[in-house]
């Protein structure tokens, strides 16, 4: 673990309140990003004069750039510093924002969007420094801020395209928030994030990262683009097949590697496994949840049904914005949560929320009131689960190994959005009513019920997990202290992964 000593150094002349503002406007460019394009993606049809296959890559290019460059980047983070590779992030990210701004080609727009891809190195390089400057006391509160900004910039970049797309705007308008945002979050990194002395040691293992990039874009290309190139595919089913082979390989890999991109060992251990696969269901539930409930309110019920009619302003505005401001309120409690009960009952409590909010876009979505309570529950359920993955992925690892294990949660979150909404799409666009044109009411039951599966699959390994932990401290029972721990040590303080005293 880190020296305790040099952390004591390295957190004095911090501003907690300085640091988490410019550490959470970087994460919020990056989920900012992430969702502005997907309520654009008919204009990106329109104006540029494509076909709806070729604007998805649009979604696509950034998802595979984020997969290939995120794991580097932790690694790149440990190593370096996290200053200067965040830095590096946020000038690449503006770049790559003005290229949306000003090209009118789909291939240049395909370039910004792969450059706009680094920003997903922003959140595991971000809780790594959040680690690092400020006192345990304080870090659940600061990662569960920082981390809730995930959610809720993708609710705001989707109310911003709402905004400024609506009645035939430009596409790229939402673009220029997007570069605001980066631009000042380079201005306040740059004034406001410490410099510190390196305190890791090794080198990138760059054959590594690139085996691993090769494994995820294969795995993630058939599972962006499998409804369009059909599930049975060759396409589909080669690249499904190279992923498993490639990404067995990199395993292989890294076990023969002095100094590996991702330790196998860590990769397996149980602590890391379990926010990984809770990171996979949240990245599935969130992308269904906004996907379900924009196509839904958009339906005109005269036609379908079903829907309220509501334009994209309003589907962002009325419906996923209540969701979004939730969210931001939360934040700081949920990290008090975590602080006080452990991350895993606080990822099961938040997980039932997510159960509730879309068992009622499955069965109770007919009136736009409960339309809005499912999509607070839902968000709520998101933003409690992002507070309290950092909090389990740090407490698995080194500190030096902090940048690179949040990286590889990173990308099991962004594997599952890519999953949830292509579920989502594939069901809505699989039951196309013929006489209308379309889909039927039962496609958007059936995406809910996606939503209850993940977020009861996050319910159940959490709870999995803490009975574990109470089995072990039972077989193990009191553990003698130290004369140092028993003089730090609070009656009844709780562990801040389990909840166990």
């Amino acid at each position: 673990m880190s020296d305790p000593t040099a952390a004591t150094a390295a957190r004095a002349g911090t501003r907690p309140g300085a640091l988490i503002l410019a550490l959470s406007l970087g994460v919020t460019t990056l989920s900012l990003l992430q969702s502005l394009v997907v309520p654009a993606l008919g204009r990106i049809e329109d104006q540029l004069d494509v076909s709806a296959a070729a604007a998805g890559w649009v979604l696509t290019a950034n998802l595979l750039a984020a997969a290939v460059l995120t794991p580097v980047l932790g690694r790149l983070g440990d190593l370096r510093g996290e200053r200067p590779v965040i830095l590096g992030i946020l000038v690449v990210v503006s770049l790559g924002t003005l290229l949306a701004i000003v090209t009118t080609s789909l291939p240049l727009l395909l370039v910004a969007r792969v450059l706009q891809g680094a920003s997903y190195g922003l959140f595991p390089l971000s809780i790594s420094v959040l680690r690092r400057e400020l006192p345990e006391a304080r870090l659940s509160v600061a990662m569960s801020i920082v981390s809730s900004t995930l959610a809720v910039g993708g609710v705001a970049g989707l109310v911003a395209t709402g905004l400024l797309t609506g009645n035939g705007g430009d596409y790229r308008h939402p673009f220029w928030i997007g570069l605001a945002v980066a631009l000042l979050s380079l201005a306040l990194t740059a004034w406001l994030l410490p410099a510190r002395p390196v305190t890791g040691s090794g080198t990138v293992d760059w054959w590594g990262a690139i085996v691993l990039g090769a494994g995820l874009v294969l795995l993630l290309l058939p599972v962006s683009q499998g409804h369009r190139w059909g599930w049975a595919s060759p396409a589909t089913l080669g690249c499904l097949a190279g992923a498993v082979v490639v990404l067995a390989g990199w395993v292989v890999l890294q076990r023969r590697t002095a100094q590996p991109l991702v330790r196998p060992a860590m990769l397996a251990d149980r602590r890391t496994v379990v926010p990984n696969v809770a990171g996979l269901m949240t990245g599935i539930a969130l992308f269904a949840s906004f996907l379900a409930v924009l196509q839904y309110v958009q339906a005109p019920p005269e036609i379908t049904g079903y829907g309220f009619g509501a334009s994209v302003l309003e589907a962002a505005v009325v419906y996923l914005l209540p969701g979004g401001v939730v969210g931001i309120v939360v934040a700081p409690f949920a990290g008090r949560v975590v602080g006080r009960f452990g991350a895993l009952p606080t990822l099961a409590a938040g997980a039932l929320s997510g159960v509730a909010g879309f068992g009622v876009l499955a069965g109770l979505r007919g009136e736009p009131w409960l339309v809005i309570v499912a999509g607070i529950l839902t968000q709520l359920s998101v933003t409690v689960a992002y507070a309290a993955l950092p909090a389990l992925v740090v407490d698995a690892v080194h500190e030096e190994e902090t940048g690179v294990a949040n990286a590889v949660n990173s990308i099991a979150r962004s594997v599952g959005q890519a999953l949830g909404s292509t579920l989502a799409v594939t069901l809505i666009a699989g039951s196309i009513d013929p006489a209308t044109g379309l889909p039927r009411a039962v496609a958007f039951t059936l995406v809910a019920l996606i939503g209850v599966v993940s977020t009861a699959i996050v319910v159940a390994v959490a709870l999995l997990a803490m009975f574990g932990d109470r089995r072990r401290a039972a077989r193990r029972g009191p553990d003698p202290l130290t004369d140092v721990e028993q003089a730090t040590a609070g009656a009844g303080e709780w562990s801040p992964v389990s909840g166990i005293r």
